[in-house]
C-alpha cells in the first residue's frame, strides 16, 4: 500500500515525498482507521483525506464550511485530473442532479459539501445508495463553541459515525488548543481515533507587532516592502475597511474591500479576483479568509488588534502556505482594547462565554507586549514548548530594550484612582502631565495631588505606560463607562510599593516612506538571480493569462514556489519538466509544452 500511496504521491501531486506525519495519516485512513488531525495551516492537511479518498474504494466525502473553500479546492484537484466536484448553492438544479448523478455511478473521487446540506435526509438517503470512501471533516474547531468560528451545525456530525459506523473518518483542523481538541474529539464521537498533532510553528512566517501612531500611515509604510505581493490586510469594522481599502488605492495599491455589508455580488467578485489575480489586497473584516486556499499570500496586516490568540494565528496562518518566506504585521493601540472589550461585554453570548473570551484578549495583549520571541509566546498557548530565539520575529532580530517603570507605573495608578476611576487614558494623561485642558479644569483635576507629576514623559511615553499596565492586567477599561480605566486587584502590590514592573521602551517615531506613485507595478520581493528573475516573471505574466482564459484562480495552475523552481532550473524538455516538485503527470501533460516554449521565448 505505502507504494502506491508514494507513486499516486509523484504522479498525481507531483511530489517527491511526505511530509512530517502525512505518510502514517495516509497509511491509516486508508486502512479504514478514524483520525483527528491537527496541522498548520500550509502543513498539507487535504493532502491526508484527498490521497485515502483515491486509494479506497468509493467518493471521498468533504465537509466544508464555505463555499469558496469548496470550489477552490475543488478546481484544484480537477488540475491534478482527479474526478471531484461539490454540492452547494451555487449549482443550479440541473448542475446538482449531474453532480449527484456522478456520485451514484462511483464517477467521483471527491465531493465537497456543506454541513447543512449534509444534514438534509435527502442527501443522507443519497449517502445509503452511493460508495463512499471516506468521509472528512475539515475546518473541525468548528464544532467547538469555545472556539472563534462556531458553527453549531457541525454539532450534529456525530450522525457519520451513528450511521455509517464501518467508514472512516477523518476530523482536520489547524487551529485547537488543548480545551477545543478535547471538544472535537468529544463531539465528534472521535475519543478512539488515531490523533495526529504536528507542531504549529510556521518558520516561514515573520512575526512583527508595532504600537499604533497613525496606523494607516504605518501600514503603508509596511507595505513598499511589498509591492506586487498579495495579501490581506483585515481591520476592525466594515467602515474601518472601506477607509483603509480607499486610502490604499490612493496609494497606488491594487486593494479590494471585503465585508458583510458589501452586496453578495460585489463581495465575490472582489474574492475571485483576490483568488484569480497577482498582486491584490483584499482589505477585510475576520469574515473574509477561512478555508481560502491561495497559497502565495505574502502577508496578513492587521491594522487593529484581533479578538484572540486562536484568532490572530489563524488569520495569520493565511500567509506564506506555499512555504516562502512571508510575514504577519500586527498594530495596535489602547482604542482596540477598550473597543473589543465592548463588542465582547455588550454581546448576546453568556457571562461563562464573555469571560473566556476577555481572558483570551488579555492572552493577546500579553503575547503584543511581551519581550521574548514571539514564536516561543504563540506555540506556548497551543501547549508547544519552544526554546525561543526563533531568529523570525522582531524580539528576536531586535530585541526590545526596557525600562524601570515602576514609579512611572505608581504615578499612573494613583493618577487613575484620584480622577475617580471615570476617565480615560487621554485624559488621566493630560492630568499627569499638567495640561489646561477645559475638562481637566471642569473637574478641578488641576487641584489634585497627581496634577502634573508625570511631567517628565511626553504623552506618547504616557501612553505606553498606560498600554503595557492593561496588558499586564493592573488596569481595565470599563464599558459601561464608555473605556474609563480602572484598577484592578493586582495594581495593590504596585502601589504599595510591594512590585518592581519593568516597561518595553517605545521607539521613537520613524519618518514616513515617500508614497509609491501611483499605479506603479513591482514584482514580489523575490531571492532570484537577474536571470531566474526575469523567467519567473514571464511564467507569473503566462500563468496569469492561462488563469484569466479558465476563469480559475492562479494558484490552481502552478504555485509560485513551482514557477520559482522552474525559473531556477530552466528545463529544456519535458523530462527535466517533469522533476520539478509541483508537476504531476496532468499538468505536465497539460501544460508542459507552453511552458517550456515560453522558457525559450524569454531565454
Amino acid at each position: 500500500m505505502s507504494d502506491h500511496a508514494l507513486d499516486l504521491l509523484r504522479r498525481t501531486f507531483g511530489h517527491s515525498d511526505f511530509r512530517g506525519e502525512q505518510a502514517q495519516i495516509v497509511h491509516h485512513v486508508s486502512e479504514g482507521g478514524d483520525a483527528l488531525v491537527l496541522m498548520p495551516t500550509g502543513g498539507g492537511k487535504s493532502l491526508c483525506y484527498q490521497l485515502p479518498s483515491l486509494l479506497r474504494d468509493g467518493c471521498g466525502i468533504v465537509v466544508s464550511p464555505l463555499i469558496a473553500l469548496m470550489q477552490d479546492q475543488v478546481e484544484a484537484l480537477r488540475q491534478l485530473g482527479v474526478q471531484a466536484a461539490f454540492l452547494n448553492s451555487t449549482l443550479d438544479a440541473t448542475a446538482a442532479a449531474e453532480v449527484e448523478r456522478q456520485l451514484l455511478a462511483g464517477e467521483l473521487d471527491l465531493l465537497y459539501v456543506a454541513p447543512e446540506r449534509l444534514l438534509t435526509g435527502r442527501f443522507m438517503s443519497l449517502l445509503d445508495r452511493a460508495p463512499i470512501a471516506l468521509f472528512a471533516i475539515d475546518e473541525a474547531h468548528c464544532v467547538s463553541q469555545w472556539g472563534h468560528d462556531f458553527r453549531p451545525e457541525y454539532r450534529e456530525l456525530t450522525i457519520l459515525h451513528e450511521r455509517w459506523p464501518q467508514i472512516p473518518r477523518i476530523a482536520l483542523t489547524a487551529t485547537a488548543d488543548a480545551p477545543t481538541q478535547r471538544e472535537i474529539a468529544e463531539r465528534l464521537n472521535l475519543e478512539d481515533a488515531r490523533r495526529f498533532v504536528s507542531s504549529f510553528d510556521r518558520p516561514n512566517l515573520r512575526y512583527r507587532v508595532i504600537h499604533k501612531d497613525n496606523g494607516t500611515r504605518q501600514l503603508l509604510d509596511f507595505l513598499t516592502a511589498h509591492r506586487g505581493d498579495s495579501g490581506i490586510v483585515y481591520a476592525f469594522s466594515r467602515r474601518r475597511v472601506d477607509a483603509v481599502a480607499e486610502q490604499l488605492v490612493e496609494a497606488g495599491i491594487r486593494a479590494l474591500p471585503y465585508h458583510a455589508g458589501m452586496d453578495a455580488a460585489t463581495r465575490a467578485a472582489n474574492q475571485r479576483r483576490f483568488l484569480q489575480e497577482d498582486g491584490v489586497v483584499m482589505v477585510a473584516t475576520i469574515a473574509f479568509g477561512m478555508g481560502i486556499d491561495k497559497p502565495d499570500v505574502r502577508f496578513v496586516a492587521h491594522i487593529d488588534l484581533p479578538k484572540s490568540i486562536e484568532g490572530y494565528y489563524q488569520e495569520t496562518g493565511r500567509a506564506g502556505r506555499d512555504g516562502e518566506p512571508a510575514e504577519a504585521w500586527l498594530c495596535y493601540g489602547l482604542g482596540d482594547v477598550v473597543n473589543l472589550r465592548q463588542l465582547i461585554q455588550q454581546g448576546e453570548a453568556g457571562e461563562e462565554r464573555k469571560r473566556l473570551e476577555l481572558r483570551k484578549l488579555d492572552a493577546l495583549l500579553g503575547y503584543c507586549e511581551s519581550t521574548h520571541c514571539r514564536r516561543q509566546s504563540l506555540l506556548g498557548w497551543f501547549g508547544e514548548p519552544h526554546p525561543g530565539a526563533c531568529g523570525n520575529c522582531d524580539n528576536c532580530l531586535d530585541p526590545p530594550q526596557s525600562w524601570d517603570g515602576t514609579q512611572a507605573a505608581r504615578k499612573a495608578l494613583s493618577c487613575v484612582y484620584r480622577t475617580g476611576q471615570r476617565f480615560g487614558a487621554g485624559h488621566v494623561i493630560d492630568v499627569l502631565r499638567g495640561v489646561e485642558t477645559e475638562k481637566a479644569l471642569k473637574f478641578g483635576h488641576d487641584r489634585l495631588s497627581t496634577w502634573g507629576i508625570g511631567s517628565d514623559l511626553d504623552a506618547r511615553q504616557w501612553s505606553s505606560v498606560f498600554r503595557q499596565l492593561v496588558a499586564g492586567g493592573l488596569l481595565e477599561a470599563d464599558i459601561e463607562r464608555h473605556g474609563a480605566l480602572r484598577l484592578t486587584a493586582d495594581s495593590g502590590p504596585v502601589l504599595r510599593g510591594e512590585r518592581d514592573l519593568r516597561f518595553r521602551t517605545e521607539q521613537p517615531k520613524t519618518a514616513r516612506s515617500r508614497k509609491p506613485r501611483a499605479g506603479a507595478a513591482a514584482a514580489p520581493m523575490i531571492d532570484l538571480d537577474p536571470a531566474s528573475l526575469a523567467r519567473f516573471n514571464a511564467l507569473r505574466e503566462w500563468r496569469s493569462t492561462t488563469a484569466r482564459e479558465q476563469n480559475v484562480p492562479a494558484y490552481v495552475i502552478f504555485h509560485d514556489a513551482t514557477l520559482r523552481a522552474i525559473a531556477e532550473a530552466a528545463p529544456d524538455d519535458l523530462d527535466d519538466l517533469s522533476q520539478i516538485p509541483g508537476i504531476g503527470a496532468s499538468k505536465l501533460d497539460r501544460y508542459g509544452e507552453a511552458v517550456l516554449q515560453h522558457l525559450l521565448d524569454h531565454a
